[in-house]
């Protein structure tokens, strides 16, 4: 399939200055639809997820790489058109698109199979536009197949907050049938409590919101509270970017444990006390995005186990409304922008 010459304009949305997002940074535009390159596909957007990340980069946490880049990393859409070096794919396919965009494919990194530590890797929604828009173009070589039968907006999620939830859970290395806590229970926790229970895990939810706090159990975990799990657990991922749960999660470590934070972005953290928080062999892990080989892998287990997504949908002329709900923790689940 070779490029076809696009014409028109589309809308999108751009992080016009970041800001508080009470303060409104983004900003919705008229631009031309964009010409795939040798290697992209043109992809009409058919649904895509809101991610913290998108509300870290709108709001400044995350400084922007490029001026008025349009957020948006969990793109399901339909391929319109191809680059003459992007094979195997034809009009009308429905890929998947997802955090990470690019990379060098020569550093030690990439060479080793640990391409999402590429110094010069790239974003979608950070160095490239992302899917708060009718059409993206994204690389052919880091795009997804997604599981047939699973709708758009069921399939959205899957792409960062199902991915980047799998890593973090391979790097719990967390014992066959052993204990998680789970810390923050939003769009990547909900995903990551189902994966766990379905491998034989005794998950304990820790989240302050009561609605979560009640998905929690109705997915499958043993227990979800507001403050400390009630055993000792083997393994822990904090979600939530606040650094203050840091040194709570460590004490909530039983000896050898291991605690991953799973975030791109996380406030300070305060001092950490060796024999509390990290004596008896305790550690801590850090998640830098992700491999195509976690994201091959995880697709291939959600298509097995068809993971409950529990979608708020917005339409796409309320991207701005549903970053505020995220902000304001009005979001129970994951929210997923759809056409309008």
């Amino acid at each position: 399939m070779t490029a076809l010459a696009s014409s028109g304009t589309t809308y999108a949305w751009v992080v016009e200055r970041p800001a508080p997002i009470a303060s409104g940074p983004l900003r919705r535009v008229e631009r031309e639809i964009p010409e795939p390159g040798p290697y992209d596909l043109l992809l009409g957007v058919r649904a895509c997820g809101v991610c913290r990340t998108d509300l870290h980069l709108a709001e400044g946490d995350l400084p922007p790489r490029r001026p008025r880049c349009t957020p948006g990393h969990e793109i399901v859409g339909e391929v319109l058109a191809a680059g003459p070096s992007a094979d195997g794919y034809a009009a009308g396919d429905r890929v998947g698109a997802a955090w990470l965009a690019g990379t060098c494919g020569r550093c030690r990194w990439c060479r080793t199979g640990r391409e999402n530590l590429c110094p010069g890797s790239r974003y979608t929604g950070w160095d490239v536009h992302g899917g708060f828009a009718g059409h993206a173009v994204v690389d052919a070589r880091y795009v997804y197949r997604l599981p047939e039968g699973l709708p758009d907006e069921d399939a959205a999620p899957l792409l960062c907050a199902g991915i980047i939830g799998y890593r973090a859970l391979e790097r719990a290395e967390l014992p066959p049938g052993g204990r998680l806590g789970v810390y923050g229970f939003g769009a990547s926790a909900h995903l990551t409590a189902q994966l766990a229970v379905a491998r034989g895990a005794e998950v304990h939810v820790v989240t302050r919101s009561a609605k979560a706090r009640q998905l929690a159990l109705e997915l499958g975990a043993a227990s979800a509270g507001p403050d400390s799990p009630p055993r000792l657990l083997d393994s822990a991922i904090l979600f939530a970017p606040v650094g203050t749960l840091v040194p709570k999660a460590l004490e909530a470590l039983d000896r050898g444990g291991t605690l991953v934070i799973a975030g791109i972005h996380l406030t300070e953290t305060p001092p950490l006390d060796y024999e509390r928080h990290l004596f008896q062999e305790r550690t801590v892990r850090s998640v830098a995005a992700n491999t195509r080989a976690d994201g091959r892998a995880f697709l291939a287990e959600a298509a097995r186990l068809r993971p409950t997504v529990r979608a708020v949908r917005y339409s796409m002329r309320h991207a701005d409304r549903a970053l505020a709900d995220l902000a304001s923790g009005g979001v129970t689940g994951v929210a997923v922008l759809v056409p309008p």
